[in-house]
């Protein structure tokens, strides 16, 4: 019940939006209704009270009166990005957050955004600008919220893919931009919304009146509830009592009876009738333990019927059914109650009281549908569980009786020094222990042992059970009275006691369970931890079903490997799987499995399956656990979500690396191609004349230029293929460094070649081949911008286990901290083999060959600042001989 105070969790979230800036949407029944105008025209009324406006992304749609709005706005230029050979125009966040304006207008909440961009959609921009502190204004029509996406799609046939999560609006002010369907229909007719072609397909189609009434609908529907959440939110965090009836709010109170199920179904046309969010609620008291298996099994079925009818369900340990349903009342704010009144006796009801009459006096604010339950008679417990439950255990009997002997012979010998007061006194302990141990009938008992036992050795006449002095019998009702009062309470405090310890225990459970998901990283590892974990928790077998590379599920992870399912069980999986509902054991499909499956769904997309099952014939899951186990499946869809997104996000940035890999392959192929081949073109034309050697150099070199070409091409293509194969051998550096200078020879034309390799120098293991290829790719680098002339000199050092080995130039040199970026494919700048001619593959085939072999490659500026410097560094295991003197290894 509310008390007066605010709520912790509502100031917690009210602070966390401290510092964060304000979204506000302007939400339309379908495309054309005016808001982006809307949208403009607010943003215009901002600017002109002096606040800083810009416009981050603006759909005109070529409609002159909203190009209009747009001038006198600051507009940040859209940033560009090239996908499938096509130039798209994207919203530039880094340039709207380095302007950090007050209040930026931003488009199409829904819109995808281009792959590789940093966030996938357009609404994750605009939490990060909301994160950075800045306003938003944003727009979006009712088809493209998440949770109304297959009800529009049911009757506009049209199923939306770009649609924005509930939370968003929830988080946000909501605008409804309005008009009635028939002005919405001329002004499509009037080629205000579509060219006149479009506007004819779409009459017939989506924009029908039926279909905009509807849409119009749901955007009014919808914007009402988004306010509703956000006045309770506001209320809760305020502590203010009442139940703010701005919108209908229904509960439906069901129980362990049979009839329940009818309960849900008056509820849903209860709810359906007011258009108002509706939760199915049971209340777990004490006595929910000495439940059997049919009970629990009818609590999970009606639990489950009311999922499948749009409710939301909640399970509320409380004391009684009473203060349980009253408490849930004035958190939810609710305004409606449907309950229903079995048939109970009389003498049932004067022993305890009628619960429906009670809600009816204490629950004033709220309007009260009382249903009879046609012969809902409550299951009678089997006869020995029943009076071992209502009366306790024998065991407590006997320690209780044992107790008031102890504490009657203790008195007896103390007689002496005792009066009778403290005597009474001292038979309050066997009562309360009776009590506070084995319940409120063993307190009750000992109560009545302790004053028979009182009265018969303590009160005169002793030996008798008769009582002269009035005062006494005063004493014995005191004693008895206090022995009643004592037990109840302390059978109530172990009642809440026993409560507090179950909400402990599932809060743990679920703290456990996402603090171990949350650290895992790999799919399948997650996969296993659910199944494990779920089936620790409930004390049942799991198993999880995904799709795999085949259409078909499969299984993915088990509690045990040895679990298998039979067709019936696979395809109630896959039902499940299909329709995001629940099949198998206990629910209303295929109810012959062994298994209940469960659907994981974010969105509208069913990531997985969760299967469990019991031993024996009772439920998967009891229906005291269903919550549990749905907040269990919400918290494992999360991660299983997250990492799919992480796998995404991986997947988008290696097609941004493939495209422009492959835009630079084609600039590479269209220029370096071409030079070569223009060349040998004009030596062959000018052979018709007769050859002389001069031709016949130019088409030598040319051709060579080519199948170089080439062979970097074919390299980088093994190297992304993951073919390369290593031929290990040792070899010796001067005569590696020898053979490559001199195939490079035609490169190094010009410019003088030293070579400091000491001869005594250590072989080293690698791949003779692959080194050469190094070595003449970074001597066909050095070749290329060493200043004309200059000397090119290739130096090797051993010194403290390293072998180096160096190829040093004079020329330009590298970009001040850009020596890493040098090795990159097709990177251009000076000091690269792409800035004077070269195919911008050749270092970056150095460095995945000598990573291949385990060799470390830098680039470095010369000391001087006068050239380059390239880099390969033998390690220690590489080096198989340590001197001249010492024999191969």
């Amino acid at each position: 019940m509310n008390d007066g105070r605010p709520n912790p969790e509502a100031l917690l979230r009210q602070a966390v939006q401290e510092g964060r800036g304000r979204l506000k949407i302007f939400l339309g029944a379908a495309p054309g209704v005016g808001k982006t105008f809307e949208m403009l025209s607010e943003g215009a009324a901002r600017r002109r009270e002096g606040v800083d406006v810009v416009i981050g992304v603006v759909e005109t749609h070529g409609r002159a009166e909203t190009e209009a709005l747009t001038r006198g706005h600051e507009i940040i230029a859209r940033r560009t990005e090239s996908y499938e050979g096509r130039v798209l125009h994207e919203m530039d966040l880094d340039a709207i957050l380095a302007r950090r304006p007050r209040l930026v207008l931003v488009d199409e909440l829904a819109h995808t955004n281009t792959p590789g961009s940093r966030h996938p959609k357009r609404y994750q921009d605009v939490e990060e600008l909301l994160a950075a502190g800045i306003d938003v204004y944003s727009t979006i029509n009712i088809q493209h919220v998440e949770s109304l996406n297959d009800i529009v799609a049911s009757f506009t046939r049209v199923r939306v893919r770009e649609t924005v999560p509930d939370s968003v609006l929830e988080a946000a002010e909501i605008e409804v931009v309005d008009i009635p369907p028939d002005e919405l229909i001329e002004r499509l007719k009037a080629g205000k919304v579509y060219l006149p072609e479009e506007a004819t397909r779409a009459l017939a189609h989506f924009f029908s009146k039926s279909n905009l009434s509807a849409l119009r609908e749901l955007a009014l529907t919808r914007a009402a509830q988004a306010v509703d959440a956000q006045m309770l939110e506001h209320v809760r965090a305020l502590g203010v009592g009442g139940t703010w009836a701005g919108g209908e709010r229904i509960v439906v109170a069901i129980n362990e009876l049979p009839g329940a199920d009818g309960l849900v179904r008056a509820a849903k046309r209860v709810a359906d009738a007011l258009r108002g969010p509706w939760t199915a609620l049971f209340i777990e008291t004490p006595r929910v333990a000495a439940f059997n298996d049919a009970q629990h099994r009818r609590i999970a079925a009606t639990m489950t019927l009311a999922t499948q009818l749009g409710a939301a369900v909640a399970t509320v340990p409380a004391a009684n059914v009473v203060e349980g349903i009253k408490a849930f009342l004035a958190d939810a704010r609710s305004t409606q109650l449907v309950v229903g009144k079995s048939q109970r006796s009389r003498w049932f009801e004067f022993r305890h009281g009628s619960v429906v009459d009670r809600l009816v006096r204490e629950t004033a604010d709220v309007t009260v549908h009382v249903l009879p339950i046609a012969g809902a008679v409550p299951d009678p417990l089997p006869g020995r569980r029943r009076k071992r439950a209502a009366w306790g255990s024998p065991l407590g009997y006997a320690i209780a009786a044992g107790t008031v002997a102890l504490v009657t012979g203790l008195a007896s010998a103390l007689s002496h020094v005792l009066d009778l007061g403290n005597v009474a006194l001292l038979y309050l302990l066997p009562v309360m222990a009776a009590a506070s141990l084995y319940g409120l009938r063993t307190g009750l008992f000992a109560g009545i042992v302790s004053s028979l036992a009182y009265n018969f050795f303590f009160l005169p006449p002793t030996g008798t059970f008769t009582i002269t002095n009035p005062e006494n019998v005063i004493s014995i009702l005191v004693l008895l009275g206090i022995a009643f009062a004592t037990s109840h309470l302390n059978s109530r405090v172990r009642a809440q006691a026993d409560l507090a310890g179950a909400s402990a225990r599932t809060n743990a459970a679920l703290t456990g369970f996402l603090r171990q998901l949350a650290e895992m990283n790999d799919v399948s590892a997650v996969k296993r931890a659910i199944c494990a974990e779920i089936a620790r928790i409930l004390d049942a077998q799991t198993i999880l079903l995904s799709q795999g590379p085949m259409p078909s599920l499969t299984i993915q992870a088990a509690n045990d490997d040895t679990h298998q399912l039979g067709a019936l069980e696979m395809a109630a999986a896959q039902w499940a799987y299909d329709h995001g509902t629940t099949t198998g054991r206990g629910s209303a499909t295929l109810t012959a499995s062994d298994w209940a499956f469960y659907p994981m769904t974010y969105g509208n997309q069913v990531l997985a399956v969760l299967g469990l099952t019991r031993e024996g014939s009772g439920d998967a899951v009891r229906a005291d656990q269903l919550p549990l186990l749905m907040s269990l499946i919400d918290q494992g869809t999360l991660v299983l979500e997250r990492l799919r997104l992480e796998d995404e996000m991986r997947d988008v940035e290696t097609v941004r690396t493939r495209d422009k890999l492959r835009g630079a392959l084609l600039s590479s192929v269209s220029h370096d191609l071409r030079t070569p081949l223009t060349a040998v073109k004009a030596a062959a034309a000018e052979l018709r004349h007769g050859s002389t050697p001069d031709l016949i150099a130019t088409i030598e070199q040319e051709t060579a230029r080519l199948d170089r070409f080439v062979a970097n091409l074919l390299d980088m293509a093994r190297i992304e293929a993951g073919a390369l194969s290593l031929r290990i051998d040792a070899v010796d550096l001067s005569d590696a460094v020898t053979g490559a200078a001199h195939d490079a020879r035609a490169a190094l034309a010009g410019h003088p070649i030293r070579l400091d390799v000491p001869p005594d120098l250590p072989l080293v293991r690698c791949d003779p081949q692959l080194l050469h290829h190094c070595l003449l790719n970074l001597l066909d680098n050095a070749g290329r911008y060493a200043d004309p002339g200059t000397e090119i000199r290739i130096a090797a050092e051993h010194r403290h286990g390293t072998l180096r080995l160096s190829v040093i130039d004079h020329g330009p040199g590298l970009p001040q901290g850009q020596e890493a970026a040098v090795f990159d494919t097709f990177r251009r700048f000076a000091g690269s083999d792409r800035s004077t001619g070269g195919t911008g593959l050749g270092l970056a085939i150095v460095k995945a060959f000598a990573e291949a072999m385990d060799i470390t490659v830098e680039a470095a500026n010369r000391p001087t600042g006068d050239g380059a410097m390239f880099t390969l560094s033998f390690p220690q295991k590489a080096i198989v001989r340590e001197g001249a003197g010492e024999g191969d290894v």
